[in-house]
C-alpha cells in the first residue's frame, strides 16, 4: 500500500491553512486535516516550553514523501518542523484510489 499520513504542527491556524493549501495545490497531498488548537509541551534548547499549535494530518503517497518533506521544510516557519510519517496499513478502495489520483507519481 502506497498511502501515508504525515503529521506536522504549526503555531497558528493561518500558517496551517497556508501549508495545507500549498501542499494540495502542488499535488503533494490529497487532503490535509487541521486539528486544533492543541497544547504541546516540549523541551527546546534546554528549556521547557508550552505552546498552542495546530496539528496537520497530511494524506499522501509514499512515492511523494521526499518531495513532501522538502516542501514542508521550505514552507514551515519552525527551525525544526515536526515531520512524522505513518504508513496506512489499509483503507477503503475508493478513498485510496482517490488519493492515488490526487497525488500523481
Amino acid at each position: 500500500m502506497d498511502a501515508i499520513v504525515v503529521q506536522t504542527t504549526l503555531g497558528s491556524r493561518e500558517a496551517a491553512e497556508a501549508l495545507a493549501q500549498s501542499l494540495v495545490e502542488r499535488q503533494l497531498a490529497a487532503c490535509v486535516q487541521i486539528v486544533g488548537p492543541i497544547t504541546s509541551i516540549y523541551r527546546w534548547k534546554d528549556k521547557l516550553e508550552k505552546s498552542e499549535e495546530w496539528l496537520c494530518l497530511i494524506k499522501s503517497r509514499r512515492s511523494a514523501h521526499d518531495k513532501l518533506k522538502t516542501a514542508i521544510r521550505e514552507l514551515h516557519p519552525y527551525e525544526v518542523p515536526e515531520i512524522l510519517i505513518h504508513p496506512a496499513e489499509c483503507g477503503s478502495r475508493g478513498y485510496l484510489r482517490w488519493l492515488q489520483e490526487s497525488v500523481p507519481d
